[in-house]
């Protein structure tokens, strides 16, 4: 993010919304998604445009047009990965994941194709890690559910902070 404050002060800010508001709507579908296992289209369809077009408007302000092009490609390449595993394994994800991963991929894309992996392969670990911690303590089995929304945002999270 830093490079934007060299080429454009307004890229930069661009930017910086960006991640507030990815902070902001991670938080939030966050604490939904552990209390009620859902994670709502009222808050993630707006995030779609709401994400592109700040990310869009700081890649083209600093006339970065790879960026846009990666980061349409991350939304699609992520939405589509965990709609087949939506499709192969239905009980395993619920569709406001797949829903939830094409905006992280527009983050994730925009930041580049490393973080889309490192991103995707952070939040499986978690997930797994945290499942086989419910079942070593006794709380959980292998069939029980858990919200996978917390741990697709903390990955991408971890991706765009040390990636």
């Amino acid at each position: 993010m830093g490079e934007y404050w060299v080429s454009s002060a307004a890229a930069f800010w661009a930017c910086a919304l960006a991640l507030v508001l990815f902070a902001a709507v991670g938080i939030w579908l966050s604490i939904i998604d552990i209390q009620s296992h859902r994670l709502p289209n009222r808050i993630i369809f707006p995030s779609y445009p709401a994400a592109a077009v700040l990310l869009g408007s700081a890649a083209l302000l600093s006339q970065d047009w790879g960026r846009v092009l990666s980061m349409v490609g991350g939304a699609a390449v992520l939405w589509l990965i965990y709609f087949v595993l939506r499709v192969i394994y239905p009980a395993g994800m619920g569709f406001g994941d797949v829903k939830l991963a094409g905006v992280l991929g527009l983050y994730l894309g925009f930041a580049g194709w490393g973080q889309v992996l490192w991103g995707t392969f952070a939040a499986f670990l978690l997930g797994g890690l945290w499942g086989i911690g419910l079942i070593i303590s006794g709380r959980g089995t292998a069939k029980s559910h858990i919200p996978f929304g917390p741990f697709m945002i903390v990955g991408a999270a971890l991706a765009l902070t040390l990636g």
